[in-house]
């Protein structure tokens, strides 16, 4: 059981994913946008954050820099879709440390086996170690 950050604007969808979560065995744990995630994360740790990429306040690439930044070896999922740009923002994600990507929309056994590879994985060591 892992504990793990939901990161969406749209609540309809954040808690889909924290129920699909959950319903598999894992604690979910709920943010409206990355300043949020950040805060969250820095008063109770996780291990393993979905950020979506397009939200207001702080978006996700700019979330994934900000964790990458303060905790490098965060396991990170970039979710994104329904624009004609969520591709290349994908992309992006994974340039600057998403370890996976997933487009919207996606089905609950395609998210529970990237969370499964994803958490499986060895992380990489924090940078300077």
């Amino acid at each position: 059981m892992s504990r793990i950050l939901v990161v969406d604007d749209d609540p309809q969808l954040r808690k889909m994913v924290a129920l699909i979560l959950t319903q598999a065995g894992h604690v979910a744990i709920e943010a409206p946008n990355g300043r949020k995630a950040v805060e969250e994360h820095r008063r109770d740790a996780v291990q393993l954050v979905i950020t979506d990429i397009v939200m207001p306040e702080q978006e996700g690439i700019e979330t994934i820099e900000a964790l990458r930044q303060g905790w490098p070896e965060l396991p990170i999922i970039a979710i994104s879709g329904g624009l004609a740009n969520s591709k290349i923002y994908l992309a992006l994600a994974a340039k600057l440390g998403a370890q996976q990507t997933l487009a919207k929309p996606f089905t609950p056994e395609q998210l529970l086996s990237v969370v499964a590879e994803v958490l499986a994985a060895p992380q990489a060591p924090a940078a300077g170690s």
